[in-house]
């Protein structure tokens, strides 16, 4: 009984120190509400390194261990403007920054220096809940909880009736699935989705965008998981999906790069170029080199 009551204890103190620790991002004592519509992006000037060990961990876990996370800055000095309406895209090596631009935009954290702004406003100035209601985020790991289709989906707008379910689902490309599923929308998923393929999560979690609507939507890689068939019926819902919204994509895909109105090329933490693709296949830089080696297995159409 001494052993398994101080093994309590120790846990119980751990838990507090959880409970005690002050989140790196934080919101304005007078915050301001962003636009509830398609809203500009900027990066202005914008460095940022990974918060150390001991910034972001338990102090009973990281006495000793040294600065394992800090390092580097992993951006330096990164300026754009996105206006809103634009579907951007970034590109660039694995490792160059552009799932760390995503982040900074998405305030999962905020930039060592610079500023990002959304609609005009600093997002640290920004509320916490219209940024949530503003941003959308896809990845490419599906975040789905152990629970039915439904609870899933309505995790993005509580509110939604049935018929806004089934529409989304619908657009997502999803909804004959759903319909052949004994339950239906109360079907469990399982713990992270285990019980439907990556393709199918991916559309899942693409109809939960879809029904929250957000100005602003961040795919990161979202069709990584899909085949062929089932990235262009996903593609189609999400040229739809993402009409009248601002957009950043990160992507290596053909037909999502040569349709944007911007092309951002990130490498080593920097923007090296920007322009359309016709402009940047032009220029021969870094871009180009990327476009051959990775989209050289695809049929290519002509450059407009």
């Amino acid at each position: 009984m001494r052993v398994d009551v101080m093994t309590a204890l120790v846990s119980f103190e751990r838990v507090f120190e959880v409970l005690d620790l002050e989140p790196l991002v934080r919101e304005a004592p007078d915050p301001v509400d962003l636009p509830d519509q398609a809203v500009s992006v900027d990066l202005d000037d914008v460095t940022f390194r990974y918060p150390s060990a001991a910034e972001v961990s338990l102090a009973s876990l990281e006495q000793g261990a040294g600065d394992r996370l800090g390092g580097s800055d992993v951006l330096r000095g990164v300026t754009f403007h996105v206006g809103p309406g634009s579907l951007v895209a970034l590109v660039g090596p694995s490792g160059a920054g552009k799932t760390t631009i995503t982040s900074l935009v998405a305030r999962l954290y905020d930039p060592t220096s610079g500023t990002v702004r959304l609609g005009g406003v600093d997002l640290r100035e920004a509320s916490n809940r219209s940024l949530r209601e503003v941003v959308g985020m896809v990845t490419q790991e599906a975040q789905l909880f152990h629970d039915t289709i439904r609870a899933n989906l309505s995790y993005a707008r509580p509110e939604a009736t049935d018929a806004e379910l089934w529409e989304a689902l619908r657009a997502a490309q999803v909804a004959t699935l759903v319909e052949s599923l004994p339950e239906g929308l109360d079907t469990v998923v399982g713990d992270r989705g285990h019980r439907l393929s990556g393709g199918e999560k991916q559309r899942l979690a693409i109809a939960r965008l879809l029904l929250k609507g957000p100005g602003l939507v961040i795919l990161d890689e979202a069709t990584a998981h899909l085949d062929s068939e089932s990235e262009v019926a996903v593609q189609r819902a999400l040229d739809s999906a993402l009409a009248g919204r601002t957009a950043l994509v990160i992507a290596h895909r053909l037909s999502t790069v040569r349709g944007a109105d911007l092309i951002l090329v990130v490498d080593e933490g920097r923007i090296v170029e920007q322009g359309r693709h016709s402009e940047l296949l032009a220029a021969g830089g870094l871009y180009a080199e990327l476009y051959r080696t990775q989209f050289s297995e695809q049929p290519t159409p002509a450059a407009g």
